[in-house]
């Protein structure tokens, strides 16, 4: 446990100072935020919920997507790259507490914007939560691991930067447009509704909405099912298909 929190410290030290990720996931979704709020904070007449606080959800994907689709893959395929981690390989680091320490990294960043985003449009805007805040967190949790689980899987196998950044685009781009964080998925023909409802991202953001407004769902069997799958497969392909060099 020493020589994790070592190499954490160490690591969340660089990443911040390279500060992309402070930007693109924390920064970006609080400034997204507050147009919205400026746009649409105050409540319609006889409207049960402010358009903000349907998009809480969606707001907290974003730094998820960045995060986990472009952050973390890219930089173990970097370190792959500039012969970093065949100097982790002659250490007593292994594979599985390297790849657990940027994950964590990835999750401390997510959660930090998830708070931000929460408080400030609880402070400015007076946003509500009219379902269940567990249930919300859950549900961002859930999000969080399976998305961050496919950026680990890219990170893990991608011979190199380049090759990491193409299939991290490839990934990044139909799911923040498509899964509904940003073009909300009611305003999608019914045939794309079925073809994105294979993204985890979309069961996540769904899944957070019914829980931060109170909205009931179809069932949870399917999200939970769907993002429980996609984790367990690609963290296990990301620590067993692992490469040094």
């Amino acid at each position: 446990m020493r020589s994790f929190g070592t190499l954490l410290k160490n690591e969340l030290k660089l990443n911040i100072r390279n500060m992309n990720m402070v930007i693109f996931a924390v920064i970006l979704p609080l400034v997204v935020l507050v147009i919205l709020g400026f746009i649409y904070g105050t409540k319609p007449e006889g409207a049960s919920y402010t358009f903000l606080e349907q998009s809480v959800g969606a707001l907290c994907t974003i730094s998820i997507c960045a995060s986990g689709l472009m952050g973390l893959p890219l930089v173990v395929s970097e370190y792959r790259e500039r012969k970093i981690l065949k100097r982790f390989q002659v250490t007593p680091v292994s594979p599985a507490k390297l790849l657990a320490v940027e994950f964590t990294i990835y999750v401390l960043y997510c959660a930090v914007s998830m708070v931000t985003l929460l408080l400030a449009s609880m402070l400015f805007w007076k946003a509500a939560i009219p379902g269940s805040l567990p249930a919300f967190l859950g549900s961002w949790l859930l999000t969080m691991v399976s998305t961050l689980s496919i950026g680990l899987m890219v990170g893990g196998i991608a011979r190199n930067a380049k090759s990491a950044s193409v299939i991290a685009c490839l990934l990044y781009f139909p799911m923040l447009i498509f899964s509904g964080a940003t073009l909300p998925l009611e305003v999608m023909p019914g045939a794309m509704q079925k073809i994105v409802s294979v993204f985890p991202l979309t069961q996540g953001i769904q899944l957070m909405k019914a829980a931060f407004l109170g909205l009931r769902t179809g069932g949870l069997w399917l999200p939970v099912a769907v993002m429980g799958a996609v984790t367990v497969i690609c963290m296990g392909a990301a620590v067993k298909c692992f490469k040094w060099e």
